[in-house]
């Protein structure tokens, strides 16, 4: 449980508390910025609770039933591997559910502050994690082989 714990620790703070405090930031806002649409409010509440839930989902579901964690920074595990493959659950719709997660947080984050900057962010990181994704891939198909490969038929990436 060490192992996955620094995995789940190393998550939170990079991409629930670091990479929007970046898009925080580098939108100048004050820190108690609250949007003056309510509709923006509702709109940004809504992509944010509700990519966090989906992450979060994939994390249990992840850890409950694959008893692993699929996290490797670039080739680096930072915890245990799942001991089998995702399909079912969250992984039935697509094939990285807890980023899609991220990115709908990040997305209730976008329009919360509503400025350019955070978005070039925003870019960056799915740039950044489309790269590891297609690592996480290689690896995939190392570890399951065939029925990776179906599965990767079968369900999109992130759609």
């Amino acid at each position: 449980m060490k192992s996955h714990a620094f995995g789940y620790l190393l998550g939170l703070l990079i991409f629930v508390i670091g990479i929007p405090a970046l898009m925080w930031l580098a939108s100048g806002r004050m820190w108690s910025y609250v949007p003056d649409s309510p509709l923006q409010i509702i709109v940004a509440a809504l992509f944010a609770v509700g990519g966090l839930a989906l992450s979060i989902w994939s994390i249990v579901y992840m850890r409950l039933v694959g008893k692993g964690n699929p996290f490797d920074a670039y080739g680096h595990e930072v915890a245990p591997r799942t001991s089998r493959l995702m399909t079912s659950g969250p992984y039935r719709i697509c094939r990285n559910p807890m980023l899609v997660g991220i990115y709908l947080y990040d997305a209730g984050i976008l329009i919360w502050l509503w400025k350019a900057l955070p978005l070039l962010i925003f870019l960056a990181e799915v740039i950044l994690l489309t790269l590891q994704v297609r690592s996480e891939e290689k690896r995939l198909e190392q570890d399951f082989g065939q029925e990776y490969l179906d599965y990767k038929q079968r369900v999109g990436r992130y759609f």
